[in-house]
């Protein structure tokens, strides 16, 4: 339909105001939205970098907390209509969002530099007054979008998007070519590299767009200020970004500070080693081995690739069919977008795998501004009349009758553009998982009762459900012809794919692959002395680093002669099970020893038992600081004690969105006397960036109450026992003095011991501790370590450091140096017969590690928790 520009003003032609009767069956909100901006900030923001963000609570978080990383639910996206709300816009950050006041809006300042004879310094208010302003509708779209389908396959590098990364919006500003044609480019130049104002974990989030696609105006690449009417929101780019049109979502940098005029690709670490779709014979192991692959343009994706979703039915939708209404109507629904301003030329419905096709009616919202003409909106020019590009999302239907449903398995939909490229039928699986867009499948399955049927999409955003978690448990194939469903109607030979397991390769000796170990033999090794253990049906020996071991002789003993496959993948690294070829001595023999059973239903005494997982419930989460927590767990009963000894720890795991396991040892702030609570001071690892946040804490800080995890123990080198006294590997020793070095939240196997002396009165052992800490809010338990100093006993000093000091710190500032390291040893020495316990980050024990090796200190005296 065409309107006329002349006699309507912009809010009439989009809104629909004047719609006639023969149109009123449009909505025409679905065309023209200006958004009302939040203010509410949630509770789960409050103590993250991000307090200052208001964010809709109906979004659905990919990466816990914070970075945010987030997307609509699919069918509240679709029914916004053409025009996605800001606050319900997908958001992609990686890291925190910068702080802009309000005031200082206009006087925002970028630059554009490099391959130009005539390098800008510009503000906000220069490009509004100096540049034509435009407003148009563009669809962005997360790489990722649909990722989930890709790591139920295999796990890639990136966190989990549904298929709902995907949202549309009017964004007002200049065309990015008319202020780097200011600038005159050289003749030489390629590409615009762009930089924003964020400070990720790799520096400030970079990219680039080929120099030609930023001269072309029928890709309407811009530099943005406002979205839906409205100055940008702080999770949107508040106050400026780049918006790129029919290109991946990633390359629309956020908070813009600097354009680079180059003849070559922009080497922002993000640029190489994101954003790319990598050939699907490129495992992890060799995506994280060999650097070329992300050097490589050729792999750089800059266009969206055609894609089609499903609305509806929406997931877990249950229809009931029967005489009464087989014959009646359903409408299929849903979305599909294209990349480099191709138009989606038909979209196809299948109901019978792909041998008979429907062909779906197609909506185009975005012709509709094209119709209009020349209309000032939001302070721009709408001249989507300029292109014949199309750069939004269409909507796309058809209608089936419902019997269909009752005899069909599932409903697949398929889109081509006008160039004749079309959805592929299979998976292209890469280790970014990036560009997923097979045909968007929704299962059909029997209902509860014979007359209902109910529809699965492939999976859900973040949490679990959906057709391939079924299949998965199931033990079907996903990849197969008929997607792992156990299909009666399908007589032709189905084949199951040869999986490789990565982690079991990484770990094997080639040459031991095929000595086969019997059950005698292991259980000849189920001791202390030469423990051999199993992994995925492999045996190895402990022996050999049984001394070694970071995790303390306890790790392997505790295993030894049993299956501790679901420990050792929950809780190693990569680089640790590339180690484990050395230690290979051969495969089990089939059926030959199978993993320990946890079927324990006695409540003893005390709770940890090394042999068995017991369930603990989570009742509390105390917040102590804007990243460390305190986790309340109760036990299996109130009179129960968690049977630690003082400086032991203890295994919990849990499984991860992804249905893995997650190992991980901690050792509790609470006491081992407390009966019924186990209290578990935990640092958050947040995602940063590209950098995924930690497993278990993420894991923990986004458990619901009452929620059961399992625990086991304990394990660990050192015990105090009382006066002095301790093991360590087991052996006695006895220490006048500790010398305690503890950082961030390692302060609670430190913690642990000066609790237990200053608890027995008769216990005079001296302690002197170091505490380093970032920040002043950063130092845990600092009421508990003053007050363990009023004890009548206590022998106990206490130095806080901080890296970065407030006004007026009178503690120590910086880090522990070797001049401060020899004092502490002179002062222990003085003392006689003493102990070293460290805990803390990596960076901090490295650096201790290395004054122990410099120094005179006998290495026994240290000991690492």
């Amino acid at each position: 339909m065409a309107f006329s520009a002349a006699s309507r003003s912009d809010e009439q032609i989009f809104s629909g105001r004047e719609s006639s009767s023969s149109e009123s069956e449009y909505d025409y909100d679905f065309f023209w939205r200006k958004d009302t901006p939040l203010t509410k900030i949630l509770d789960i923001d409050t103590n993250t970098k991000d307090s200052h963000v208001a964010r809709d609570e109906r979004l659905l978080r990919l990466t816990g907390s914070h970075p945010f990383n987030c997307e609509p639910p699919l069918s509240l996206n679709y029914q916004q209509g053409f025009i996605t709300p800001s606050h319900l816009h997908f958001v992609r950050n990686h890291g925190a969002v910068p702080v802009v006041d309000e005031s200082e809006i206009m006087n925002w300042t970028f630059t554009v530099e490099g391959m130009v004879d005539n390098p800008l310094t510009l503000t906000l208010k220069d490009m509004i007054r100096d540049f034509p302003q435009y407003t148009t509708p563009i669809t962005l779209c997360c790489a990722g979008n649909r990722r989930k389908e890709q790591n139920m396959v295999l796990k890639g590098k990136g966190f989990n998007w549904g298929a709902s990364g995907v949202s549309t919006s009017l964004w007002t500003g200049c065309f990015l070519w008319d202020i780097i044609s200011k600038a005159n480019p050289s003749k030489k130049a390629r590409y615009v590299w762009m930089e924003g104002g964020d400070d990720p974990a790799k520096g400030p989030y970079g990219t680039c767009v080929p120099l030609h696609m930023v001269r072309d105006t029928e890709r309407m690449i811009m530099v943005a200020y406002k979205q839906n009417g409205e100055f940008l929101s702080p999770d949107h780019g508040k106050p400026l970004r780049c918006v790129l049109p029919g290109i991946i979502g990633g390359r629309s940098v956020k908070w813009l500070k600097r354009l680079v005029v180059s003849d070559v690709p922009s080497n922002n670490w993000y640029h190489y080693y994101d954003n790319k779709v990598l050939p699907t014979m490129v495992t992890n192991k060799m995506a994280a081995e060999e650097d070329h692959w992300w050097k490589d343009e050729r792999y750089t994706i800059y266009d969206l690739n055609l894609q089609t979703i499903t609305v509806y039915p929406e997931n877990d939708e249950r229809l009931i069919i029967n005489e009464t209404n087989e014959s009646e109507l359903y409408e299929i629904k849903g979305f599909g977008y294209n990349g480099g301003g191709k138009r989606i030329g038909r979209i196809e419905v299948s109901l019978d795998r792909g041998k008979t096709w429907t062909l779906c009616d197609i909506d185009y919202p975005e012709d509709r501004y094209r119709e209009a003409g020349y209309v000032d909106l939001f302070g721009g020019t709408v001249n989507v009349c300029d292109r014949m590009s199309c750069l939004c999302w269409c909507f796309w239907s058809t209608k089936v009758e419902k019997k269909l449903f009752k005899s069909s398995k599932d409903i697949v939909v398929r889109g081509m553009d006008i160039s004749m490229s079309a959805q592929p039928r299979n998976m292209y699986w890469n280790v970014t998982s990036m560009l997923n867009n097979w045909w968007y499948r929704v299962a059909i399955q029997p209902g509860d009762t014979a007359d209902e049927v109910k529809f699965e999409h492939p999976c859900i955003a973040n949490k679990a459900g959906g057709w391939m978690d079924r299949v998965k448990a199931q033990g079907g194939d996903i990849l197969d012809r008929t997607w792992g469903e156990d299909d009666e109607d399908d007589s032709g030979p189905k084949v199951k794919k040869e999986v490789v397991d990565e982690d079991l390769e990484m770990m094997i000796n080639p040459e031991k692959r095929d000595v086969i170990i019997t059950a005698e033999e292991l259980a000849k090794h189920a001791n202390k002395e030469d423990p051999w253990f199993v992994v995925k049906g492999h045996v190895f020996t402990g022996t050999p680093f049984l001394d070694e071991h970071p995790g303390g002789v306890q790790a392997i003993t505790n295993v030894a002669g049993e299956d501790a496959t679901d420990d050792f993948i929950a809780i190693h690294s990569e680089g640790s099970k590339l180690l484990m070829k050395k230690f290979h001595i051969g495969r089990l023999e089939t059926t030959a020893v199978s993993a320990p059973t946890d079927a324990v239903t006695e409540i003893t005494p005390t709770l940890l038992n090394p042999k068995v997982w017991k369930k603990i419930t989570l009742v509390k989460k105390e917040i102590i600081s804007h990243d460390s927590r305190i986790f309340h767990f109760a036990l299996e009963s109130p009179e129960q004690t968690t049977g630690l000894p003082v400086g032991k720890h203890l295994f919990i795991r849990s499984k991860g969105p992804d249905g893995k396991l997650v190992m991980r040892a901690y050792t509790p702030k609470s006491n081992h006397k407390q009966k019924g609570i186990l209290e578990i001071l935990i640092k958050v690892y947040f995602p940063r960036g590209d950098i995924p946040g930690g497993k278990m804490t993420m894991i923990l800080e986004n458990m619901e109450m009452g929620t059961q995890i399992e625990a086991k123990g304990p394990t660990g080198e050192f015990e105090y026992l009382e006066n002095g006294n301790f093991l360590y590997n087991e052996k006695p020793g006895r220490a006048d003095s500790f010398l305690l070095l503890a950082g961030g939240s390692g302060i609670t196997p430190c913690y642990q011991v000066i609790a237990e002396i200053v608890s027995q009165e008769k216990d005079n052992t001296k302690m002197k501790m170091f505490y380093a800490n970032r920040a002043l809010g950063d130092i845990l338990c600092y009421e508990d370590l003053e007050g363990f100093k009023k004890f009548t006993n206590a022998n106990l000093e206490i130095d806080y450091c901080l890296s970065e000091t407030p006004e007026g710190w009178k503690g120590l500032t910086g880090y522990l140096n070797k001049e401060l390291w020899d004092q502490y040893i002179e002062e222990q020495k003085k003392n006689g017969e003493f102990m070293v316990l460290v805990c803390g980050p990596p960076g901090m024990v490295g650096a201790i590690e290395k004054l122990v090796k410099e120094s005179d200190l006998d290495p026994s005296r240290v000991v690492y928790f």
